[in-house]
This record gives C-alpha cells, sequence and structure tokens, in this order.
C-alpha cells in the first residue's frame, strides 16, 4: 500500500448537519475532544460542518477552532508540548444546504459524491420545532402540579398548523411540510446522495448515520395518513416518531425491499449502519425564546433534574454525548450492543449531580430493543420518570410497530424517488 492510500485510511470524515448553535455546536466539539482522547494517533478527524449561510459557517468554523486552542491548552498542561501533536490530528471544514429546499440538499450530495471522500458518519442533527407559543395557563399548572414529568414531557407547546416548505412553486405538489422536510426528509435525501461513500468492505467498516430524535417522539402524535403532519399541531413530534419508526425498523427483513433501495445496497459491499439518539433535554435555541423565559426553562430543567429525572443533561454538551458516542465508539462494540439486545433508541442521561451516561430509551411498541418482555433491569436501560402513557411491550403492539415501520419506509422511498424526478428535470 502506498503512502497515500495510508494517509487516506487514516482520516476519519465526520458530517454534522445544523453545527452553528446548541446541540449540533455541541455534538462537534464533544467530537474534537473524544476524538483527540479516544482514536489512536495516527488518525486525523475531518470535521466537516453545514449551516444555511456562509457566514454562519465561518462563524461556526472559527467558534470550533477556539474551542480547540482551549482543549490543547488543557492538555498542554498535564503533557507540556503535546499540543503541537495534536492540533494536526484535527481539520475542519464547511458546506452550505437549506435542509428545506431539496435541491440545496441535492446539490450538497452531488459535491460531496463528486469529491468522492470517504465519509465514516453522518450526523442528521438539524432541525426546527415548529412551534408558535406556549398555553401559559396549562404551562404554569401542570408546572405547579406536576414539575418534573411536565418538564420532560411538556403538553403546553402550541405549534403552527400546516405550515409548508414551497419547492420552487406555488402548486400543492410543490410544497412538503415544513417541519417533516427540516427534520426527516432533507436527511433522508442526503443520506441517500451520501451512502456509496459509506460503504465497507474486507477493510473499512461500514460508515454510521446517525439520526438524532427526541424524548418527546410520541406515538400518539404520528398519524401514518398524515406522514407529514400537515393537519396536526405537533409537527415536531410526529417528525420524531417517524425517526423512530424508520431508524428501529431499518433492520427488519419485512423493510429490506426499502432499505436496500435506500442505502443503495449492493451484493460485494457492506452498507452503512444506522443508528438512533437523543440528547435528553436540553436548553438550546430551537424554542425561540425571550432571554428572562430561556433563564426561567435553564432553572427549571435544574429542578427537574435534582428532583430525580434521568433525562435533563440540560447542557447541550452533555447531551451529545450519545451522539459522540455513537460515532466514536468501536464498530465492534455498538454491533455486539444491538445485536445482542437489540436495535435501541440511545439516550443522553445524567444523575441529579450531572454526571453523564448513555442508556437505552424506551421507545412506544418497541420497548428498550424490539423484544416482547423486556424489563428495565439491563445495565443501560432506565424507566425512571417514564412518560406516563408508556405500556409496556406486547406481542401486538410489537408486531404493529412493524408493520407501520414497513409502511412508511415504502412511503419515504416512494417520496424520494418522486422528487427525485422532480428534482432531475
Amino acid at each position: 500500500m502506498d503512502s497515500s492510500e495510508d494517509e487516506q485510511q487514516s482520516v476519519y470524515t465526520v458530517l454534522v448537519t445544523g453545527a452553528n448553535s446548541g446541540l449540533g455546536f455541541s455534538t462537534c466539539c464533544r467530537l474534537i475532544d473524544e476524538f483527540l482522547h479516544s482514536r489512536p494517533q495516527t488518525q486525523t478527524l475531518q470535521l466537516i460542518i453545514t449551516t444555511r449561510s456562509t457566514s454562519k459557517n465561518k462563524d461556526t468554523q472559527a467558534r470550533l477552532h477556539q474551542h480547540l486552542q482551549k482543549t490543547l491548552q488543557k492538555a498542554d498542561k498535564s503533557t507540556p508540548g503535546i499540543s503541537q501533536v495534536l492540533s494536526a490530528r484535527v481539520k475542519i471544514s464547511g458546506e452550505q444546504v437549506d435542509l428545506c429546499n431539496l435541491r440545496s440538499v441535492k446539490e450538497l450530495g452531488n459535491r460531496l459524491v463528486k469529491r468522492g471522500t470517504r465519509l465514516d458518519v453522518l450526523i442528521c442533527n438539524a432541525g426546527i420545532g415548529g412551534w408558535k407559543g406556549l398555553n401559559w395557563p396549562a404551562a404554569i399548572w401542570s408546572m405547579l402540579t406536576d414539575w418534573k414529568h411536565s418538564c420532560t414531557y411538556p403538553t403546553y407547546k402550541l405549534g403552527f398548523v400546516g405550515s409548508v416548505s414551497p419547492q420552487g412553486g406555488e402548486k400543492k405538489e410543490e410544497q412538503l411540510g415544513e417541519v417533516f422536510t427540516a427534520n426527516v426528509f432533507g436527511h433522508y435525501l442526503l443520506a441517500h446522495a451520501v451512502a456509496p461513500l459509506m460503504k465497507g468492505d474486507e477493510t473499512k467498516e461500514p460508515g454510521r448515520i446517525i439520526w438524532i430524535s427526541s424524548i418527546e417522539a410520541y406515538a400518539h402524535a404520528f398519524n401514518p395518513e398524515d406522514l407529514q403532519a400537515l393537519k396536526s399541531d405537533a409537527a415536531y413530534e410526529s417528525s420524531k416518531r417517524l425517526t423512530d419508526l424508520l431508524i428501529l425498523t431499518s433492520e427488519l427483513p419485512s423493510t429490506k425491499p426499502s432499505t436496500s433501495k435506500f442505502l443503495q445496497e449492493k451484493d460485494d459491499q457492506r452498507k452503512p449502519k444506522m443508528y438512533l439518539a437523543h440528547p435528553g433535554v436540553c436548553a438550546t435555541s430551537i424554542a425561540d425564546l425571550p432571554l428572562v423565559l430561556w433563564y426561567a426553562m435553564l432553572l427549571a430543567q435544574y429542578i427537574a433534574r435534582w428532583l430525580g429525572s434521568p433525562w435533563h443533561p440540560v447542557s447541550s454538551y452533555l447531551g451529545a454525548v450519545s451522539s459522540a458516542w455513537l460515532s466514536l465508539a468501536p464498530f465492534s462494540s455498538l454491533a455486539s450492543q444491538e445485536n445482542n439486545e437489540g436495535k435501541a433508541k440511545w439516550a443522553s442521561s445524567t444523575d441529579v449531580f450531572g454526571n453523564e451516561r448513555v442508556v437505552r430509551t424506551e421507545v412506544g411498541g418497541w420497548g428498550w430493543g424490539g423484544r416482547v418482555g423486556e424489563k428495565a433491569d439491563g445495565k443501560m436501560r432506565l424507566s425512571a420518570n417514564r412518560w406516563r402513557g408508556q405500556e409496556d411491550v406486547t406481542k401486538e403492539s410489537r408486531e404493529d410497530f412493524e408493520v407501520l415501520g414497513q409502511k412508511v419506509w415504502k412511503e419515504m422511498e416512494e417520496l424520494r424517488q418522486s422528487w427525485e424526478k422532480k428534482l432531475d428535470v
């Protein structure tokens, strides 16, 4: 093997969407820190960030370089002179994409494929909430009477109904649900486009596509007859439930006809692996609040943690532990976890003091690993602060979950193929 091939193999490339703020930015910071401590000294991190504008991209890259310098200064204190070695192991670059604009997504996919650079991890993080405000009487009452639960599973958010994202025209068939497109479908098209860059073979592990879900991905928020949640005031929660359905059923034989097309599977290659994560409850800018209310939300979340909720990292850096772990953990370790105990929704969790860990999240109809009879007694399972509408998985509910997963995979593939034809025209 010549030196250029060896150098190419030593680069670990991660692409993070929506990296300019909140969870996306913290995920990038965490990837830098953990990569330098956990990966071999011969390996370099190529971190590609995406934002919607050039100015945001430049600003984000500058702030990430500042974070890198702080990390290097800390390293120098323990091992003088090590910063020069470590600084060469992180490269940061940027791309522009608007996930609500499918043409923009297609152009990014084309650029990356044309470049031909191996992509090891794609973190589908960008998204919007689609909320217009709060039902204040309901919010105040639920906080006063049921603080911990209402801080984790709020029922008082008011969402827009019928918000659409025009795709170059005003005709109904040229529009898509805005939250659906930003949170799911834009990433879906991007992941399909870059799948050839993420294949594994005898010398390379398969790439990883990590989808960011939410603790609020309620089963009741998703209507299979309204895939894009255009008739719902819970479009965000619907989009996250859709994400759960897609990823948790992605390795079942019943969905293979759709997933094989989506991941452009070939017999001589190992297709990318898809993983599901959520950050718990974090204080981020996805909810656009005045400064006073933002600090009130921050205090409310800390109180919920102090009351014993395991789902309140609060800090987006702590919330990024699950996606960073899925990005950098040994592939064999992840495979062993999901082969032995079932496919999981991996969550960021903390104790009352803010000590972090990654755990499995219970999902309605799926449980912790898609297996009937599971109990919250495993090392990486929790039932603390369980959503009160959650029911134990039964044979019937597990079958219903798989049938629904098969249905949405088929519909998403049909939608993708339809839009790619439109975009080609």
